[in-house]
């Protein structure tokens, strides 16, 4: 009995094997299968600005725009009427009557405010309203929602049921009771007052060079940013007094002028556009920052807070 096949047998049966094995193989398909796309890398902020159009930057109005000129250089405000129209309009009539020139930045205290304008911050100092401005305002610490653009980030906030950007500004709104209001984030200029409500005139300013302090949100009359400059009035000394306060004169900042734009020659205004906050490309910009995926950060946030979306600014290009 053979356990084997014969050595006829198998040659028979390895030359079969091997035509099979030749027509399958010559028979097969090539095979057309795409390579799978590379991914796509996330785009940066700097990718989404770069592949922006001259529709995606308005400039700054002339008439809602202020000049604080210091001895390091100027400040550029933009005020809001939308905001807070009735404080807006007196700070504009101060600034055409030069109420703050020669005054000087009294109270600089540390992760808070710098603040300007008291008329009572000596007796030298001291000075009437001009006669365009009034002496008693409203409090302005909301508004109506009716009739205001608003886009809202798609993120919570501890603050407001709310937040996003209206008319160029870091806003909060709450649609239940139909206000919305700026917010105090890093650059945001405010009224000061005293104790009640409808205190302040416009008169003495402060901007906020520290941590959001968004406790300040709804309590206090809010009435534009800073856009450009923001370093010379965070990086000035901190006052030596109770909160920040300069207790001598020679410590305190001089004011050289603050004027409107719209009174300076055009010559001699700061060329500047800053981003819309109302497009389809600032709506990358912030998904951008809300997940940073390049190459250092290993985790993206998936959240990003109101006052940390960057507000770009750029000279306009030549015409």
């Amino acid at each position: 009995m053979r356990l084997f096949p014969s050595p006829r047998i198998l040659a028979l049966f390895c030359a079969a094997l091997a035509s099979t094995l030749a027509v399958s193989t010559a028979a097969a398909p090539a095979d057309t299968t795409p390579a799978a796309d590379a991914p796509t890398r996330p785009k940066t902020m700097q990718d989404v600005l770069a592949s922006a159009t001259d529709a995606d930057w308005r400039g700054l109005d002339p008439a809602r725009t202020l000049y604080m000129e210091l001895d390091g250089g100027r400040v550029v405000i933009e005020l809001a009427p939308g905001f807070a129209p009735a404080h807006v309009a007196n700070i504009v009539a101060m600034a055409k009557a030069g109420y703050w020139d020669g005054m000087s930045i009294n109270r600089v205290q540390d992760n808070f405010v710098t603040q300007w304008g008291d008329p009572a911050e000596d007796e030298a100092q001291r000075r009437p309203l001009p006669e365009a401005a009034k002496a008693k305002l409203p409090a302005e610490f909301s508004r109506p929602i009716a009739g205001l653009p608003f886009w809202r980030l798609p993120d919570a906030d501890g603050w407001a049921p709310e937040v996003g950007f209206s008319e160029g500004f870091a806003a909060a709104r709450d649609p239940r009771q139909g206000q919305a209001w700026l917010a105090h984030c890093y650059g945001t200029v405010g009224a000061g007052r005293d104790t009640a409500a409808d205190s302040s005139t416009g008169a003495e300013l402060y901007v906020v060079i520290g941590q959001s302090p968004r406790q300040l949100d709804l309590n206090i009359t809010t009435v534009g940013r800073v856009v450009q400059g923001m370093e010379l009035l965070s990086a000035l000394p901190r006052g030596d007094g109770g909160l920040g306060f300069y207790t001598k004169a020679e410590q305190r900042t001089p004011i050289r002028t603050i004027r409107l734009a719209a009174d300076v020659p055009a010559a001699d205004r700061t060329p500047l556009q800053v981003l819309r906050t109302d497009t389809p490309l600032f709506a990358d910009l912030v998904e951008a920052r809300r997940n940073r995926r390049d190459d250092f950060y290993k985790r993206p946030a998936g959240h990003i807070d109101l006052c940390n979306v960057p507000l770009p600014t750029r000279t306009p290009p030549a015409p």
